[in-house]
């Protein structure tokens, strides 16, 4: 079968995926060691933040490949792919499956550890805007979703393995990259994407990492201390 090199990770996608990779794996080795890389978790989880808000803005706008709506695993894409009939260039239904069940655990796990604390030194930036036991209760959260998306990523790396020891599919090339092979007669679509789209993208997430770590999001949303019944917030 003649085949053909089709581009199918743009290169923010795929700077994105093994920043990623580097963000978990200093997440965990940080929260393992604890101590004096406490502050240090804490601030891999800001470039965290930054990743996961990138990624979701960049799945709207993004090139075709990157975009949620080219692979979100709807009832069809599944049912045509488990019976053997479905064909694309990007994510397959299963592919997608684990890409949002990765994504989800990754939003649950930041999403806590905003608010998260260890009882001695660290705070999570979002912290002021609850109570104690809410923050306690984060936490445990957070430790959960941390062991979920470590058991997600094993899943993900068992079904690189597969694909490469059973089907001769190398997915890790790719996202390196950036172009895979395809038939000859496979449709190229491409779209989207582009430095205008990325420039903003990138603007937004560095803006809500700087608002959420910065403390300027707590001062603005955190509850006005109670004023003494005798004294008027009137201006008139």
């Amino acid at each position: 079968m003649t085949v053909k090199q089709i581009q199918i990770w743009d290169l923010p996608l795929r700077v994105f995926h093994w920043l990623l990779v580097f963000t978990v794996i200093t997440a965990y080795i940080t929260a393992e060691i604890g101590g004096e890389f406490t502050d240090w978790h804490g601030r891999i989880g800001a470039l965290a933040l930054g990743l996961l808000t990138f990624r979701i803005i960049w799945g709207f706008v993004g090139s075709t490949h990157a975009r949620f709506t080219d692979f979100f695993p709807t009832p069809s894409r599944l049912a045509k792919y488990l019976k053997g009939g479905w064909q694309a260039n990007g994510h397959n239904p299963l592919g997608a499956l684990s890409v949002f069940a990765l994504l989800g655990a990754l939003a649950t796990l930041i999403g806590t550890g905003l608010f998260a604390n260890d009882d001695i030194a660290f705070q999570g930036p979002l912290y002021n805007l609850i109570n104690k036991s809410s923050s306690d209760w984060m936490t445990g959260l957070h430790e959960i979703a941390f062991k979920v998306l470590l058991a997600l990523i094993v899943l993900h790396l068992a079904a690189i393995a597969f694909y490469l020891a059973i089907k001769k599919i190398n997915l890790v090339k790719p996202m390196v990259t950036g172009s895979k092979e395809a038939p000859k007669t496979a449709p190229i679509q491409t779209g989207g994407g582009g430095i205008f789209f990325f420039l903003i993208t990138f603007a937004i997430s560095v803006t809500i990492v700087w608002a959420v770590f910065s403390g300027v999001l707590v001062e603005y949303l955190e509850p006005a201390q109670s004023v003494p019944a005798n004294i008027s917030t009137s201006k008139w």
